[in-house]
């Protein structure tokens, strides 16, 4: 293929701009001070590459400093590369054991990579040195509850709402903590709460009209559903939880709609089909009935045996 005079300019230009990135990298200001300050230069333009580049030569002309070792960190943060982040991040906490923003960030970081304990370990670190930080302890209450430590988590919630009582997602971490813990009736206040202050949005919507439903309250589960729906219509458990609402409530011509939508989304959902199932008998469509309850049959056969939620009993 004959290359036009515009391709070749085109590659030249790209050639070009990939060198002055690495020479970002391989002239190294003067001082850490100034290394540190083209790196937040960097950083704020996203430049995530030369600001790694740029970095790793600076920690490596001065190890001991423990910004320059956090702010590469934060780079591979930023960038996404998490198993290279956590590492920097934990010897810049190392390097400078007092500095809560260092600890807080190696918590966000491992807290990405679902590495919950440690995560937990690092965030408690940094409320030890700065305890007025109403997101780090949402953020540590997550850790908690993300490793089976429901009770911890509560607290680490409750402390959140009592700094910032309109702290997104406050009310909805404490509700989730709460129903995680099988106590659905404190939960539901917490989550009303959190779409009172937040309507927008759908995650809360979504649990409180879950939770409604769980605790047997399927006719007000039926509009928070619907407006769970509104704010999020690819949300497949959204239409499935309203399909079993409605049919609770005795509407078995809209669940069947709702649960259709919900197997449209998801159509691999074993429950899914069994409620449909279910609901198609309540209508004397037997024989619709009985496909739906092969079809289940068929997924559920399919299912790991193990896997918790994943191996899926029916609901």
């Amino acid at each position: 293929m004959r290359l036009t005079r515009y391709s070749i300019l085109a590659g030249i230009l790209v050639t070009l701009s990939a060198l002055a990135l690495s020479c970002v990298g391989q002239s190294l200001p003067g001082t850490s001070q100034q290394a540190a300050d083209r790196m937040i230069e960097l950083l704020q333009r996203k430049d995530f590459t030369p600001a790694i580049e740029l970095g790793t030569q600076a920690v490596a002309r001065w190890p001991r400093n423990p910004d320059l070792q956090h702010l590469l960190g934060l780079a591979h943060f930023q960038s996404g590369a998490l198993e290279s982040a956590v590492p920097e991040l934990t010897r810049a906490a190392l390097l400078a054991p007092t500095r809560a923003d260092f600890h807080y960030d190696l918590g966000l970081s491992l807290l990405a990579r679902k590495d919950y304990s440690k995560a937990a370990d690092a965030l408690k670190k940094s409320l030890q040195l700065k305890p007025e930080n109403a997101v780090g302890r949402i953020l540590l209450g997550r850790a908690y509850l993300n490793s089976n430590r429901g009770v911890l988590a509560l607290e680490q919630f409750r402390l959140a709402l009592t700094e910032d009582p309109n702290i997104p997602l406050g009310h909805y971490h404490l509700g989730f903590a709460y129903a995680s813990l099988g106590r659905t009736r404190e939960a539901i206040p917490e989550l009303r709460k959190e779409t009172e202050l937040h309507p927008e949005n759908g995650e809360a919507q979504y649990q409180l009209g879950h939770t409604l439903l769980e605790t047997g309250e399927a006719t007000a589960a039926v509009p928070v559903l619907k407006k769970a729906i509104a704010l999020d219509a690819g949300r497949a458990e959204a239409h499935y939880d309203l399909g079993k609402a409605l049919a609770a409530a005795g509407d078995y011509k809209s669940a069947t709609e709702a649960l259709r939508q919900s197997i449209t989304l998801n159509p691999d959902d074993p429950s899914a089909h069994y409620q449909l199932a279910r609901v198609l008998e309540k209508l004397g469509q037997r024989d619709q009935a009985q496909e739906e309850f092969a079809t289940f049959a068929r997924l559920k056969k399919n299912q790991p045996a193990e896997g918790g939620m994943a191996s899926g009993r029916v609901r």
